[in-house]
């Protein structure tokens, strides 16, 4: 299956360290050509930088998680922000709220994020969203920000600002975003058999929609329980045709052309 791309996948793992070229080898066996590679924070970013460096079709996207909100201090944001300049880096990410395990207080999570916003803005590249049990707010304070700075991530009238990943909200905050300039993303939970997002899909359609692993979490059917990895963003994209009654062909061309919207990789750099 040509032209995948796999938006969201934590190439720096530690489960990845003993045999990332296999996993890379798998990934373009399997088709696919790009590869966005979210940052947790400076050391990760740094990783991610790397590997965008060393491997043209890859991409590194550069953020603090919210799970770090409460730890980090001024100078380890300052870097983050810094790095956001890098070549390779096509997003700020992965940013967000995650009130599941509240790992940091919420009003830090919220003055993280929305900080992190504006070096979107600043910028002039999109973000890479992450949302547990934080949804309502997320999309909010993502929606605020986009009507306050109309211009961001435009082209030829269309805005395309980011994503949020792993989406697991209800079709009125899709089409809220949707409306604000936002994409969303199906990881491996597509295959789940109990997993909602089945029913959603056919509802929203693929015009603002990318696919992902988060490898190396949420591994899809049949390989669930043991390590994700790129490659497996066929599997999402088998099943995203399924429910849409098309072709994963064409699931690819259209998340792929998708993905080339939001963060505008350079043309010349893929995997072959």
């Amino acid at each position: 299956m040509p032209g995948l791309t796999d938006s969201h996948a934590h190439l720096f793992s530690e489960e990845f360290a003993d045999d990332l070229l296999s996993v890379l080898d798998r990934a373009r066996q399997a088709g696919v050509t790009r590869i966005v590679i979210p940052a947790t924070g400076e050391e990760t970013a740094r990783q991610a930088i790397a590997l965008a460096a060393a491997h043209p079709w890859l991409f590194a996207a550069v953020g603090i998680h919210p799970h770090e909100a409460g730890r980090v201090g001024d100078g380890e944001i300052g870097v983050v922000h810094a790095l956001a300049s890098t070549t390779g880096v096509v997003a700020i990410g992965e940013i967000g709220l995650d009130y599941f395990y509240d790992f940091a207080p919420r009003d830090v999570q919220v003055g993280l994020f929305r900080r992190q916003l504006s070096w979107a803005v600043e910028r002039d590249l999109p973000v890479i969203v992450h949302t547990r049990d934080s949804m309502d707010e997320a999309v909010d304070i993502a929606i605020e920000v986009a009507e306050g700075a109309p211009q961001w991530r435009v082209t030829d009238g269309v805005a395309h600002r980011g994503v949020f990943h792993c989406f697991t909200g209800t079709e009125d905050h899709a089409r809220r975003l949707f409306s604000a300039g936002y994409y969303v993303s199906f990881p491996g939970i597509v295959t789940f058999k109990k997993s909602p997002v089945g029913a959603l899909i056919p509802r929203l359609g693929l015009d603002r929609v990318m696919i992902e692993t988060d490898a190396p979490y949420l591994t899809p059917v049949p390989h669930r329980g043991k390590r994700n990895e790129p490659a497996y963003v066929s599997l999402v994209a088998n099943a995203i045709a399924a429910l849409l009654g098309i072709t994963p062909e064409e699931v690819a061309h259209r998340t792929s052309a998708n993905a080339d919207a939001v963060f505008r990789f350079p043309s010349t750099q893929s995997a072959t």
